[in-house]
């Protein structure tokens, strides 16, 4: 229906901006429905929020949890870190498993990482630490208008630490609803899966040279070459 717009909000992280672009050409070139992409980042609320902590790894870490405040706790929002992921499917089809008695949906990861480094070799890289929900936080499909999410706002966000926003520690554990994991298919993780819908590639893009070879990196090269033509044709 015309009316049921996709809300997306996607990471932007001027970094590895290259993949914000892949990330939105995938998804319009395979979404059957109208959809809204707004980038979300530090840098794109300033006065806003703090900015990024020595802790947080992107820009979009901790203001992904405004998401609701910024839609006034009102309808239903998509998030996605966008930066390092690639749609392989229709996003309408994840639209539609939106759940009225959850005030978040998301992939519930239990793994422990591969690779204790991440962004190796570029100005991002880190330590890659393992904790509780790790990437749940990835892909949400936020119920905006859930009462849970009041306690956050741009005055409150700042109190909270990465833990507790992203293991949804403010939440009851009732309000937080399952996807299948086809829908953010840690792909330097789990290994290589034709099938899966969503692409996460968590440790690092391919477009970084330490990851060129990841797995499934052929598809992420793939839709970038497309969206890059895209724009100068």
């Amino acid at each position: 229906m015309l009316n049921d717009t996709i809300n997306l909000y996607a990471g932007f992280d001027a970094r590895e901006e290259i993949g914000y672009h892949t990330f939105c050409s995938s998804v319009i070139h395979g979404c059957s429905i109208p959809i809204s992409i707004t980038p979300v980042g530090n840098a794109l609320l300033e006065g806003v929020t703090m900015g990024r902590r020595s802790d947080e790894s992107t820009d979009f870490a901790r203001v992904r949890f405004l998401i609701p405040w910024m839609l006034g706790y009102k309808g239903w929002a998509l998030f996605c870190d966008g930066s390092d992921m690639l749609v392989k499917a229709d996003l309408g089809e994840l639209w539609d498993l939106r759940d009225p008695y959850k005030a978040v949906q998301v992939v519930k990861h239990d793994y422990r990482t591969k690779h204790p480094r991440k962004f190796v070799g570029t100005e991002m890289e880190c330590d890659n630490r393992d904790y509780p929900r790790k990437n749940w936080s990835s892909v949400m499909i936020i119920n905006c208008a859930n009462f849970s999410w009041r306690c956050i706002s741009p005055s409150t966000i700042n109190d909270f630490s990465g833990e507790v926003l992203h293991q949804f520690k403010f939440l009851p554990e009732e309000r937080i609803g399952e996807l299948p994991d086809q829908w953010n298919w840690l792909v330097d993780e789990y290994g290589a899966d034709r099938d899966a819908k969503l692409l996460h590639w968590t440790a690092g893009i391919p477009a970084f040279p330490h990851y060129a070879n990841a797995p499934m990196a052929d598809e992420w090269a793939a839709a970038a070459l497309l969206s890059a033509h895209a724009t100068t044709t």
